[in-house]
């Protein structure tokens, strides 16, 4: 076995440091083994204890009798290489470091990390300030979490890989409450060595796990992760993942937490959304999600049956879903003859959605037939059963009721337990019937399986052969070179004259006919409007003078006196884009948005990462157009001519296939506006940034 599958099924563990008090942090991970039924043989070390109950204790990591798969470090940060030190030169496969101290510290912190990552050598490591691991498949507990304490633990097909150690025992605890199984869970912390996508790597490959479930602070390497992803991807396993850091409050917790930078939000978005991650929302959907997408069923669409015992409840659900981009659309007319005809008085509300019970009482045969034509029913793609308070009594029954319909159909169906009633929610859930106490659950759970149903595992665009790229300047680019560059990779521009002074001004005005721009032209200044050196719609015969003005202008606020200018064609009108790339951590992404002096105060945006050394696949490009909230306006809005989006699309597969073909040369670019003129005239690039390492 390699080191990952021995750290999960150890042979022998030995505990270095293990206190024969239980009730300490240090007695634990003996005491759990024990308690829980590890099977394998447990090694305590300890120079001060002869034995941990029946176990016998050895002074140090050179005394045990035989070789550990897996040794846990209860030493603190002061000492505990020490121990990696002795257990990798005994050849143990892989240890657990549970000492905080390191990274999230500091420099000092920093120092002792590396120094744990020397003395490990060829071993592997977890940690440090890692809780640990849990194989609740094969009751394997290689941890101090106190969530331990609890006698039994559902088993099912949800592994959890958490960079905090206290969020994998808060995850074992709820998920334990509600019924919800899982099979392993690892804290990976700091990641001194091991980390989220080895993890993800070796789930992708664990029979016993359908869907992973990741509570990430920070992806320290997006391509290794990137690649677990996409091979979990393959496996049929969804990966759900709830990324920390969305606040400027969060992410400096993130720091503090594991010393981990936590990049740019709509960063991960995009990243996750590249690799087919589905990102839960809150906290609550990193369980609610799993718990869906564990039962194998996939979702089809957004038209969704409400069957309540409640009216209100149905009210709820049906708005929160409604909310959310699902549909309650009333039932067919053969679906709503089916129903009426289970009526056996007049007091159920059949043939409508939600489709209300609550007068007719908890009747089992009703409610199993009613399930059961609105599983064949083509106007649904699934169903949420409403259990209200008539189900406190007798929870097994409501969930049998729904269980006993499941092989009727691959429909989804899920349930929302409207009153405060633990055991209806953890009974249902176990019998495969994923339950929620919350209707914002519900929408959660749906959206997630559509996402799973809709992921593209494919690659962005086939990948052009690099054009000649030698020859290109360094630095900051004026808005000339820039837009040379974006031109030289089939991005159009509009036509345009560099000038020194008025005259040449002038003259340039009247070669490219119509009203002009005029803008000063300098590398150091970006935002030329914010000092007066941009003027719009100008005649040829007014270039001259409002030139003379601009340089005493931008002298005045600047404290610089321009010494070049450009001169170009007045465009539109058009809708007003901002077209962009930007890199961190993660990688490249490709910003498309409501453009102008105002883009950052509309902050309408679509972004897109992109595969290593490949640009925008087309389609790619056309859903982000149609993300935008002012997708209306390219559309024909209230009359406006329709824009020519095809044109558009082309320009941003343009300018992707440029920022993969530059690669780290590009460190940034920026097109805005760019405007979009109307359909059959194309889009002109009027203004553009670029820096080049």
């Amino acid at each position: 076995m390699d080191a990952i599958s021995r750290l999960f099924n150890p042979r022998s563990v030995a505990v270095v440091g293990a206190s024969a008090d239980a009730g300490k942090t240090a007695g634990r991970p003996v005491s759990y083994l024990l308690k829980h039924g590890y099977r394998g043989r447990i090694l305590p070390v300890n120079p001060k204890v002869g034995h941990i109950g029946e176990l016998a204790c050895y002074a140090d990591v050179a005394a045990l009798p035989e070789v550990p798969d897996v040794g846990i470090v209860l030493l603190g940060a002061e000492r505990a290489h020490l121990a990696v030190r002795d257990l990798a030169a005994r050849g143990t496969a892989a240890a657990i470091v549970l000492a905080s101290g390191y990274t999230e510290t500091g420099g000092e912190g920093a120092r002792r990390q590396a120094q744990l990552l020397e003395a490990a050598g060829g071993m592997r490591i977890l940690g440090p300030n890692t809780i640990g691991l849990v194989n609740l498949t094969d009751r394997i507990v290689l941890s101090a979490t106190g969530a331990l304490e609890m006698e039994d633990f559902e088993v099912g097909p949800v592994g959890v890989v958490s960079q905090s150690g206290g969020i994998l025992g808060a995850l074992l605890s709820r998920a334990n409450a509600r019924g919800i199984g899982l099979s392993k869970l690892v804290s990976t912390s700091n990641e001194v060595d091991l980390d989220l996508a080895d993890f993800v790597d070796h789930l992708a490959d664990d029979d016993a796990t359908r869907v992973i479930a990741l509570y990430v602070e920070t992806i320290r390497n997006p391509e290794t992760f990137r690649a677990a992803a996409l091979k979990a991807a393959r496996a049929g396993k969804p990966v759900v993942a709830f990324k920390i850091g969305r606040s400027e409050a969060g992410a400096r917790a993130a720091v503090s937490h594991t010393g981990a930078m936590a990049g740019a939000d709509r960063m991960y978005d995009a990243f996750f959304r590249q690799v087919g991650v589905i990102r839960a929302r809150t906290f609550d959907e990193l369980l609610d999600i799993p718990s869906a997408l564990a039962t194998g069923r996939r979702l089809a669409g957004r038209r969704v049956a409400i069957l309540t015992s409640t009216g209100g409840a149905g009210t709820l659900v049906s708005d929160e879903l409604g909310m959310a981009g699902f549909y309650a659309p009333a039932p067919d007319g053969p679906t709503a003859e089916a129903l009426r005809a289970l009526q056996t008085g007049d007091h159920a509300v059949l043939d409508r959605n939600p489709i209300d019970v609550t007068l007719a009482g908890l009747k089992p045969d009703l409610m199993k037939g009613a399930i059961r034509v609105l599983q064949a029913s083509p106007s649904y793609d699934a169903l949420v059963v409403i259990a209200g308070s008539s189900s406190l009594a007798m929870p097994e029954l409501v969930a049998g009721v729904i269980q006993d319909c499941l092989p009727d159909s691959p429909k989804p169906v899920i349930a929302y337990v409207s009153p405060h009633a633990p055991d209806v929610v953890r009974a249902l859930t176990r019998h495969g019937v994923p339950a929620f106490a919350a209707a914002e659950g519900c929408a959660a759970a749906f959206r997630g399986m559509l996402e799973a149903g809709a992921r593209d595992d494919g690659p962005g665009g086939a990948g052009r052969t690099p054009g000649a790229i030698d020859g290109l300047p360094s630095g900051s680019l004026d808005e000339h070179e820039a837009k040379r560059l974006f031109a030289r990779f089939g991005v159009p521009c509009v036509r345009e004259a560099v000038v020194a002074g008025p005259a040449e001004a002038g003259q340039a005005a009247r070669e490219l006919g119509g009203r002009v721009v005029l803008k000063m032209l300098s590398a150091a200044i970006t935002h030329k409007s914010d000092v007066g050196g941009v003027a719009v719609d100008l005649a040829p015969e007014a270039v001259e003078a409002c030139l003379e003005s601009m340089a005493r202008e931008v002298e005045s606020r600047a404290g610089v006196r321009p010494e070049r200018y450009l001169v170009q064609e007045m465009v539109g009108p058009g809708v007003e884009l901002i077209l962009g790339m930007r890199r961190d951590a993660l990688g490249s992404a490709i910003l498309l948005g409501m453009g102008g002096i105002a883009a950052e105060l509309y902050n309408d945006t679509s972004l897109r990462m992109l595969s290593p050394g490949r640009g925008l696949a087309r389609q790619e490009a056309a859903a982000m157009v149609r993300e935008l909230k002012s997708w209306p306006l390219l559309d024909g809005y209230r009359g406006r001519p329709r824009a020519d989006v095809e044109g558009l699309v082309d320009a941003i597969v343009a300018f992707s296939e440029m920022a993969a073909q530059l690669g780290d040369r590009l460190v940034e670019a920026e097109i805005n506006p760019v405007f979009v003129l109307p359909r059959g005239q194309g889009v002109r690039a009027a203004d553009g940034v670029a820096v080049l390492a």
